[in-house]
């Protein structure tokens, strides 16, 4: 078993095959390509990182984790909401946790590295960089020091710059928003909060630029900035730098006052990316799972959560077919519905309630997180119930999600419609 990529979707894929006696090796990196983000965790995380031999219980104590009981979501003029589940989630027959945590990425991504190496996975410093096919198996992958590596059993977890396997087997791609930037550092605070907190803008701008304030330790906060990558460019030919961007956008809220005076933001982490989800990840004898499947806007709160689930789900199949040298048909159909359907319904979610103007403009920017994380939590309850495996059970979900993603264009069409009747009547 040959597994590429040493994120938290290759390390958990890892840890799940180790557990069911199976050998693996992982190819990753001397050094990460980009500094792991995926901090706020949303409610349904805690059970997958449990499966692994992480509860939250232990996570926090290990100071990996800090609480999260709420997301706040604080406006440039000073209005707020708080998305809290619903006490009614907590009681049967849901009775899921109502906290969930935030994480250290890079001592949790340590941890399950740890984990896994403790399990006997072996692990080659290397970077793949081709693979080597024979119709739609694949025979075997080819690293930057000249190795070639065969196996029975493939599994891309490269993430959203490489997509090898989506790359390889030209997969069709779905595209949402614009090709987005982040940039962010950590700052140090007498004490951190229990919720993730994003603030914006409120005066109506055409599309959304964020920022998020995750409290990843006790005493350390992750804080980031989100824009369209062609803001960021205008803003580099205007002679800004990263950090004066980054140091502008912070000052609009006063929230960041002293601590863009007293700390150093010269030590910036920037990574572009864009919100897409590839149809088709499987093959005879090969998976693709995280990011390299499909890459949901960090808004959204689930890319660990997609990640746990694709490393958890695939892992069965491969397990369950290990004899067979190859993965059933219905199997692989399944694994690549689920991926394609929660990945758009996220993205979808996201673009048309809240990054774009029409539907936030037209209700305000506050219902619109209403009318988004309402859905998405109960969609991820139905999810960590249902747990769909099968055909009918994967089709019922997607069904469900296929009606909120209607639901949701339906209703951008209807206020975009009403902003040009509004400009129209402006004009005239």
């Amino acid at each position: 078993m040959t597994v590429i990529g040493g994120g938290i979707a290759g390390i958990a894929a890892c840890i799940h095959l180790a557990k069911a006696g199976m050998k693996a090796l992982i190819i990753e990196p001397d050094k990460p390509v980009r500094h792991p983000v995926g901090e706020s965790l949303d409610w349904s995380a805690p059970d997958l990182l449990a499966a692994l031999g992480l509860p939250m219980e232990q996570l926090i104590r290990e100071e990996i984790a800090t609480y999260k009981r709420h997301v706040t979501l604080r406006l440039g003029d000073g209005s707020s909401r708080h998305y809290v589940p619903g006490d009614w989630l907590g009681r049967p027959p849901y009775n899921i946790d109502l906290k969930t945590i935030h994480v250290d990425r890079l001592r949790l991504d340590e941890r399950l590295r740890d984990m896994a190496l403790g399990h006997g996975i072996r692990r080659v410093e290397d970077k793949v960089v081709s693979v080597e096919t024979n119709g739609k198996r694949v025979m075997a992958v080819h690293t930057a020091s000249g190795t070639r590596v065969s196996s029975t059993w493939f599994i891309d977890a490269s993430g959203m710059q490489t997509n090898l396997f989506p790359r390889s087997f030209n997969l069709p791609v779905y595209e949402y928003g614009p090709r987005k930037v982040a940039i962010w550092t950590y700052f140090t605070v007498p004490e951190s909060t229990e919720g993730t907190t994003l603030y914006a803008e409120g005066a109506k701008p055409p599309y959304m630029e964020w920022i998020w304030e995750i409290p990843v330790r006790a005493d350390l906060i992750s804080v980031g900035y989100v824009a369209p990558g062609d803001v960021l460019k205008e803003n580099r030919q205007n002679g800004l730098t990263v950090e004066d961007i980054f140091k502008r956008k912070l000052s609009r809220f006063s929230r960041f006052d002293h601590m863009l005076q007293g700390e150093n933001t010269t030590l910036l982490n920037v990574t572009s990316f864009q919100c897409r989800v590839h149809g088709g990840v499987s093959g005879p004898n090969w998976l693709v799972m995280g990011e390299a499947a499909a890459m949901v806007d960090p808004m959204t709160a689930n890319g660990v959560t997609a990640a746990l689930r694709h490393a958890s789900e695939g892992t069965k199949l491969i397990i369950d077919s290990r004899f067979r040298k190859q993965l059933p048909l219905l199997g692989r159909a399944t694994y690549n519905k689920r991926i394609a359907d929660v990945g758009k319904f996220f993205n979808c979610g996201i673009e048309k309630v809240l990054y774009d103007g029409p539907v936030r403009n037209h209700i305000g920017p506050l219902t619109a997180g209403d009318v988004y994380t309402i859905p998405a939590w109960l969609l991820n309850v139905v999810y960590s119930r249902l747990r769909p495996r099968g055909v009918v059970s994967t089709t019922f979900y997607g069904s469900l999600l296929g009606l909120c993603r209607a639901a949701a264009t339906l209703y951008y069409g209807y206020c975009k419609q009403r902003q040009r009747e509004g400009v129209r009547q402006v004009a005239g």
